[in-house]
């Protein structure tokens, strides 16, 4: 992309909060569950998005505004799909317990396995790029090796459903936000891993009775912040034992029971979520307070991602399929 290529030298700008629409993308036909930039900056125009319509779909989101490519592996919604590091490969999971990693190019399935249950979360480890994890609607989560196409690790936890995942820096652990809210404990809520011996680190990091369905970590700063159902986010230290910081909530933005998730603009100044009304908040993450909101979607938002590279360009999805570009 001609409009990328005078940022990728440079250090990042700023990031302001976008006021106008550029594109709105609309071939889904079904919600939209999940949208990534491109990981590789030259060729971060394209822009993955995951549906409930069993499709996974790679957009020109920073020229034209384009579907590039559709691919149809599943036979359920896709609830979950990746960018290999690389950018020439997607993983997804979906409803169907299929995982597919996919040719960019050919659309020709390079692996595919059936696991033993409905797929919802999918991460990449941060330096291992043929390792990801996977979790669902189980107590296990799985480390897979594309290289091998089996299971590497299993990390058993007293729950029913893994909502998100996080590899905490350098990914020797990862954290998984689960269903367990019980009505006098909020204990295994989110739970940290150590990745390599598969031992729980610690359940006893967020106290509330409220499920966690995002996470997202810091870019420069050794912290993460937790998207809950209570309608706000919580900050906690990425480091043990991950003290929530109780002097932080970010609230206002409403989630009631959508998996909305929430993320830092590159430069780590902005905190984004989508909201189940449509709207788009952008806090200050210093101060916690909402600088301004985007009335972006009639239904609920589920994303709003920062570009990696482009200062302010933002992607934001719902649940009547749309995909919509800011800037």
């Amino acid at each position: 992309s001609e409009l990328i290529k005078p940022y990728l030298g440079s250090k990042y700008k700023v990031t302001e909060v976008p006021k106008s629409l550029i594109f709105y993308m609309s071939k889904h036909s079904g919600p939209v569950n999940e949208i990534q930039w491109c990981p590789v900056w030259e060729q971060s125009h394209m822009l993955l998005s995951a549906s409930m319509d069993k499709t996974v779909k790679v957009w020109d989101a920073v020229d034209t505004g384009c579907c590039l490519k559709t691919y149809s592996c599943h036979s359920c919604a896709v609830r979950a799909a990746r960018w290999s590091s690389c950018g020439r490969r997607i993983l997804s999971g979906g409803f169907d317990s299929m995982l597919h990693l996919t040719d960019v190019e050919t659309g020709k399935q390079i692996f595919s396995s059936k696991t033993e249950f409905r797929i919802s979360a999918l991460k990449f480890h941060p330096t291992e790029s043929n390792v990801f994890i996977c979790g669902g609607f189980s107590p296990e989560v799985k480390a897979w090796d594309l290289r091998t196409s089996k299971v590497l690790r299993v990390y058993k936890a007293a729950v029913q459903q893994t909502l998100d995942i996080l590899f905490l820096p350098e990914g020797s652990e990862f954290l998984t936000s689960t269903d367990a809210v019980s009505r006098d404990s909020a204990d295994r809520t989110i739970v940290a891993w150590d990745f390599q011996s598969a031992a729980k680190i610690s359940n006893q990091i967020f106290h509330e009775r409220y499920t966690c369905p995002s996470l997202t970590l810091h870019p420069k700063e050794s912290v993460f912040v937790a998207q809950t159902n209570g309608n706000y986010m919580a900050l906690f230290s990425a480091q043990r034992p991950y003290r929530i910081n109780k002097k932080k909530r970010y609230e206002g933005h409403k989630v009631e029971g959508f998996a909305v998730g929430c993320e830092f603009s590159p430069d780590g100044t902005l905190l984004v979520t989508g909201s189940s009304d449509g709207k788009v908040f952008f806090y200050n993450y210093h101060t916690s307070r909402i600088i301004r909101t985007l009335s972006a979607h009639k239904e609920a938002c589920v994303s709003a991602i920062f570009h990696p590279v482009l200062p302010s360009l933002l992607a934001t999805c719902d649940w009547a399929g749309e995909i919509k570009i800011w800037q």
